[in-house]
């Protein structure tokens, strides 16, 4: 504890002026006026209306796809002069179970195929019963898991780059089991506009990046046409925006050139940091030659991503590659730019790999590796989404359900705090101030994440005024007891705040474990309810503890005031 008052009441001042002024954005339109921050709650679904859509990735016709796609590869692998292995067929068994039948020429050609297996399909296809000439192959537990769990992060990914066109300030775009994804779109009432623009198709690309200009001349170019033809980012779509941009500079880049962007690495949205890039329009390959993309190791164990194109695309990447080796090549998805590696050397085999560098930090390069696979993969929906749900929450529902859960929270909140004012008089006004400053930190701290509030985020508020004002109640139970046995009232609160401190934190301790486990396993209304409950928590042991005892040493130590706890 900081011994000194006046500290103690300056970090008070200070943390009430900063929790003011980012709650300050919640109430007053701070877009015409200058304010220091403009991060504020977002409104969730339950409170002002949106779409909420379930849908479900029929991932069983995509591993069929894959089945069979796999059975063609190897037989056009076996063909190849330097293995020559004969068979007489691969086929597909089981489509449902991915099991694959290799009918090779001879004994000696079915253990070549086996080996030429084991080599380079190990992770993929496990052996199953051989058969003189015959031999079954079936896609792994754990591969085809994984493979499951890629199909549902790609459509979530694509669905999420599509949903970001539409204008929705905050989506939420979550998996459900191994099949389903919800889709919740807080204010948009349109939702035949929202699945017509899930189900359409993304376009990838793999682009030159043009050398005939430097980025600083192409980034001063775009700067200039925003401010003169006052072209405002955040009052269009993305790929308005790109037209406008473009539009603005014709003539001043080279023939044959378009600017896209890319997003800066620490930015949240393209909104809050983007990079303008020059690439050539005369030059690439469209990614539906694409048959996979996913993350793997090199020699040294350092995650990189491994992609691969059917015959067709194999023969334009090689082309492409062969003469640009040396040169940047931008990933395009949609008009973004996700990455822009350098061509190390021609790729001509059809499998290719993007290397990430030698960065220190595997965490961070494996989570960008993840990124760029999952952009690979995302340029067309992997998979059929059939709807299982669409629910509509109207604007009135909204503001009915917000009006109940503000008058359920207002009204245990007024009970609580008559109650401390009638039950320790003057001690009991402290500790509703303390409690109103728990809740401007709670809103500011949420204000300051861009969290979404829903109707049990609410709860979690009216929550954590309850369990806030425990704390002070075992506080000042504390010094009743000193009081009883003697001590001055100064004294019965110096060792009333420390008695009580453990007992503080210990309960403190176990609500944020069960707190964290929420966050961790729970979605959507449940995580909202622990990050608010959490965030109170928190906040608790400053407003309980410390507020509240620079406040009696303020007025009783300092001032004198003979202030009543019963």
């Amino acid at each position: 504890m900081i011994e000194s008052l006046n500290t103690r009441l300056l970090i008070i001042g200070v943390v009430f002026l900063l929790a003011l002024g980012w709650t300050v954005p919640n109430f007053m339109n701070t877009d015409k006026h200058w304010w220091f921050t403009k991060d504020k709650m977002i409104l969730g679904l339950d409170i002002q209306g949106g779409s909420h859509l379930v849908l479900r990735v029929d991932v069983d016709s995509v591993v069929k796809t894959d089945v069979t796609r796999t059975a063609a590869t190897l037989t056009t692998e076996f063909k190849d002069e330097k293995e020559n292995i004969k068979v007489n067929s691969v086929s597909v068994l089981d489509p449902v179970k991915a099991v694959i039948q290799i009918d090779a020429a001879s004994v000696e050609d079915r253990d070549k195929a086996k080996a030429y297996i084991e080599k380079n399909y190990s992770n993929m296809l496990k052996l199953g019963e051989t058969q003189d000439n015959k031999m079954t192959f079936e896609y792994g537990e754990l591969y085809l898991r994984d493979f499951k769990q890629r199909l549902l992060e790609q459509a979530i990914a694509t669905i999420r780059n599509r949903i970001d066109e539409f204008g929705v300030a905050e989506p939420s775009i979550t998996a459900q089991g191994t099949d389903r994804i919800l889709v919740q779109l807080p204010g948009i009432r349109d939702a035949s506009s929202a699945k017509e623009l899930i189900n359409r198709t993304a376009h990838l690309d793999f682009m030159m990046v043009s050398e005939g200009m430097a980025p600083e001349a192409v980034e001063k170019l775009v700067v200039d046409a925003e401010k003169d033809q006052k072209i405002v980012f955040k009052d269009m779509k993305y790929s308005e925006y790109i037209e406008k941009v473009n539009a603005a500079l014709k003539g001043k880049l080279p023939e044959n050139t378009v600017v896209y962007f890319e997003k800066l690495p620490n930015a949240q949205t393209m909104e809050a940091g983007r990079r303008p890039m020059l690439l050539k329009t005369n030059e690439g390959v469209t990614g539906d030659r694409l048959i996979n993309a996913n993350v793997g190791l090199d020699q040294y164990s350092k995650p990189e991503v491994q992609f691969a194109f059917d015959p067709v695309g194999a023969k334009q990447f090689g082309e492409l590659t062969t003469k640009n080796a040396k040169k940047l090549m931008a990933i395009v998805l949609d008009k973004v730019v996700t990455s822009a590696p350098v061509i190390n050397t021609p790729i001509t085999g059809g499998r290719g790999v993007i290397s990430l560098g030698s960065s220190g930090d595997r965490t961070k390069t494996l989570n960008e590796a993840k990124l760029i696979s999952l952009a690979l993969r995302a340029g067309a929906l992997p998979a059929t989404l059939e709807q299982l749900e669409e629910r509509t929450v109207g604007p009135s529902l909204g503001a009915d359900a917000i009006a109940k859960g503000q008058m359920a929270a207002l009204v245990g909140a007024g009970i609580v705090f008559i109650f401390m004012i009638f039950y320790y008089k003057s001690f009991g006004i402290i500790a509703d101030l303390s409690l109103a400053l728990n809740i401007l930190i709670v809103l500011a701290v949420l204000s300051s994440l861009g969290a979404t509030l829903t109707l049990p985020g609410v709860a979690g508020m009216a929550l954590t005024i309850g369990i806030a004002v425990d704390a002070n109640v075992i506080i000042y139970e504390r010094i009743k007891e000193e009081m009883a046995k003697g001590a001055n009232l100064m004294g019965a609160i110096r060792e009333g705040y420390h008695r009580a401190f453990s007992c503080i934190i210990d309960a403190n301790i176990m609500s944020i474990a069960v707190c964290v486990v929420l966050m961790y396993f729970g979605t959507g209304p449940v995580r909202g309810f622990a990050v608010t409950l959490l965030c109170g928590l928190v906040i608790q042991t400053f407003t309980a503890v410390f507020f509240t005892r620079a406040m009696l040493d303020l007025f009783v130590g300092k001032l004198k005031w003979k202030l009543s706890v019963h």
